[in-house]
């Protein structure tokens, strides 16, 4: 997969991830933030890692270069060669590619890993086709432990290829070997091994495979003699071979597992060797002659007929790839938030049920403690009944939404009490304000009239010896009635009785009409309960009061009174304070 897909991938998954703390989760706000910053970090600290190990890993490839890959929707296989390789390639050329093969050369052990890594980014859907082809020379070996240190680190690189692969690529291992003297200019031949079944077979052009048996076997005299010799050949290889390399690449080694090698091909073409190699000191040790050096400057001839027999996987593109994981994000953040969506949903009926729980269990007395049961289920169905109109919110969705079954029980619980109403206010003790007489009307008025009685003169006379006008206070006559009959009557009734009470005083005193100030209450400020016969009758009244005024009751010649006439209005007023 390529780096933008593994970066884009990356920020989709913290994406989710945010969407899942912020909109799905029941956290705290601190909760929230301190995680959203913690997936904040990890998505930074990601992408910078991403970042660096592909440019690590560019330079660690860039000698391939890009056109040396194959193509994405190459079919064929693609062979990572390793080991003994550079006569397999065109000096100054890191690529062979065959009808049926792609080669590409692989520098050393540590560059295979890397390689593979590279591939699995810029060609995912070629990863089933890859495979590891261990080119042996034993002509190019002196030491046996420098022969076994070089074959140890290219197992040691085929199974770190298993990260980038998901697992060990096929392993095959091809060995080039000169052929003996007496067959030096013969076709090259080749001996494979494909399975133990099959057994060992030969092949050489223009003959097709042959079992090693009908292989030496031939009639023809002329080449008789020369297979004869090949025989022995392959024999003494298939010897060193078992004891150098079999012995080494399968069987485990501490944290190396053991190899299992899907194909084996031997082929006899010249090849060019050093002196005293490890194939001329074996030779040497079974015959006493070192066989000859054959030089030769030719790349060696690729194994084109063995690639049929490497298995073979469906591959899938980087865009594939790149859906399949974002699938599996996806899923997971489904299901993540299905189960968040239903903790949530839960909460609510569990605190819904809470609510009416208690509000039930209430009896109502005291009054407090349910009247407030009542308010948290009223403000329950609010809430309830908001969601119901504009949405709820998405933490409770996903199909999971279990609100609206809430809201009739809710609304019954509501409306089946009601607090009871606050009882009228008792008046005990009737205390008057400072200059005021209060005149029952009942002995002034008859039921429901507004015009004094005949035999009221008296009392006005009695109750209001006290009451005379003065420069700058204002008599104010205010009339009351109880609650009996609607409002609507009862003050105009109030309004015409402290109206008749004003006449009398003006007329009778002959006081001026700019000393008076004339109100009608009706029922609207008793000053006893209007439950029981005695409180309305002291409801039912006509109260005069001296208010101070600045510019009321300018009674003419004022200024000019005697002081026998304030002597007599400072008596008046001490008597009505009384």
């Amino acid at each position: 997969m390529r780096d933008a897909y593994r970066s884009l991938l990356t920020a989709l998954s913290a994406v989710l991830v945010l969407w899942l703390i912020l909109g799905f989760w029941p956290l705290s706000v601190t909760s929230r933030v301190a995680l959203s910053l913690l997936v904040i970090l990890i998505t930074g600290m990601m992408l910078w890692r991403q970042r660096r190990a592909a440019l690590t890993l560019a330079a660690a490839v860039r000698s391939l270069g890009e056109k040396s890959l194959p193509p994405e929707d190459f079919q064929g296989a693609v062979i990572l060669a390793c080991g003994d390789n550079t006569a397999l390639f065109v000096p100054g050329t890191c690529h062979r590619e065959t009808r049926q093969g792609w080669y590409l050369w692989v520098k050393d052990a540590e560059q295979l890993p890397k390689l593979a890594q590279h591939l699995n980014q810029v060609r995912p859907a070629l990863v089933s086709q890859i495979s590891v082809l261990l080119a042996i020379q034993p002509e190019k070996h002196i030491s046996e432990d420098d022969f076994a240190q070089h074959l140890r680190a290219w197992q040691r690189g085929v199974v770190q290829c298993r990260a980038a692969t998901g697992s060990i690529p096929p392993v095959w291992t091809v060995t080039w070997l000169s052929p003996s003297a007496a067959c030096h200019d013969a076709e090259p031949v080749w001996f494979t091994t494909v399975s133990q079944r099959a057994g060992l077979q030969v092949y050489q052009p223009g003959q097709g495979n042959l079992s090693l048996v009908e292989w030496t076997r031939d009639n023809d005299a002329g080449e008789r003699l020369s297979r004869l010799s090949q025989g022995l050949w392959l024999d003494s290889l298939l010897s060193w071979q078992a004891g150098t390399v079999n012995t080494l690449l399968q069987v485990r080694h501490g944290e190396l597992p053991a190899l299992k090698l899907c194909v084996q091909g031997i082929c006899m073409t010249p090849v060019s060797g050093f002196a005293d190699s490890l194939w001329q000191q074996h030779i040497a040790g079974l015959t006493a002659l070192p066989p000859d050096i054959a030089p030769s400057g030719d790349p060696l001839p690729l194994p084109e007929l063995l690639l049929s027999a490497l298995p073979r996987r469906r591959g899938v593109s980087r865009r594939m790839v790149f859906w399949r994981y974002a699938g599996l994000m996806g899923g997971i953040f489904l299901a993540l938030a299905m189960l968040a969506s239903w903790v949530n949903n839960q909460r609510l009926i569990r605190n819904v049920g809470d609510h009416l729980a208690l509000y039930y269990h209430l009896d109502g007395q005291p009054v407090a403690p349910k009247l407030r049961a009542q308010q948290r289920l009223r403000a329950d169905g609010a809430l309830l009944d908001d969601w119901q109109r504009r949405g709820e919110p998405v933490r409770y969705r996903l199909g999971l939404y279990q609100g609206l079954r809430l809201i009739p029980p809710v609304e019954a619980a509501v409306n089946d009490w009601a607090p009871p109403p606050p009882p009228p206010p008792v008046i005990k003790k009737i205390i008057q304000g400072p200059k005021t007489v209060r005149l029952d009307s009942m002995s002034l008025f008859d039921s429901g009239k507004a015009d004094l009685k005949a035999g009221s003169t008296k009392v006005l006379v009695t109750s209001l010896v006290g009451i005379k006008a003065r420069p700058g206070w204002l008599i104010v006559v205010a009339g009351h009635t109880d609650n009996t009959g609607s409002q609507q009557i009862n003050q105009p009734l109030s309004l015409r009785r402290a109206e008749s009470v004003r006449n009398w005083m003006r007329d009778t005193g002959d006081v001026p009409e700019s000393c008076f100030a004339v109100q009608g209450y009706g029922a609207s400020r008793p000053v006893a309960t209007n439950d029981t016969p005695e409180g309305r009758a002291l409801n039912r009244r006509v109260e005069i009061s001296l208010v101070p005024q600045a510019d009321a009751c300018q009674v003419r010649d004022s200024l000019k009174a005697s002081p026998d006439s304030t002597d007599d209005g400072d008596a008046s007023t001490q008597e009505m304070e009384k």
